[in-house]
């Protein structure tokens, strides 16, 4: 019997804090989660490892310029989505947080995200991506696996 393989789709996300304030972007114009608030992310490119993929999105996304020994792996989340057609519904995310960073952050995509701003840990926005809120506070809890929409 040949079993079919997953088809994954892996995607960075970065965890940045300060003075217990956590970065958020509000998603707008993308089909996915718009109106909600999630993190610095995108998928990774075929020809990319992970940590190349997350120094790209945080440049283009939020104008943060990082070095791979910036980066530190915190979490990783297997996640489903069900309504997703079968190619895409799937997904790795590995969540990266970095302690330093350089050049001032800034909305690079203000077509695909209406507000970049600092948000208290302990009081996050009602609109945040669920999924997003979830592994936040796994990563809170020093969780460094989770499993969602199984």
């Amino acid at each position: 019997m040949i079993t079919k393989r997953h088809n994954i789709t892996p995607s960075v996300f970065l965890i940045l804090i300060k003075e217990n304030k956590i970065l958020l972007s509000k998603r707008q114009n993308t089909g996915h989660w718009d109106e909600y608030y999630g993190l610095v992310s995108g998928h990774v490119h075929t020809t990319e490892s992970f940590l190349k993929a997350m120094i790209r999105e945080a440049k283009e996304e939020a104008n943060i310029s990082l070095m791979p020994s910036d980066l530190k792996f915190i979490h990783l989340m297997c996640r489903t989505v069900p309504e997703n057609p079968p190619e895409i519904r799937d997904r790795v995310d590995i969540y990266f947080s970095a302690a330093k960073w350089e050049q001032e952050i800034k909305n690079m995509e203000p077509k695909k995200c209406s507000d970049l701003s600092w948000f208290d840990l302990n009081n996050l926005p009602s609109n945040t991506i669920p999924y997003i809120k979830n592994a936040i506070k796994n990563i809170r809890e020093e969780k460094l696996y989770d499993q969602y929409g199984f």
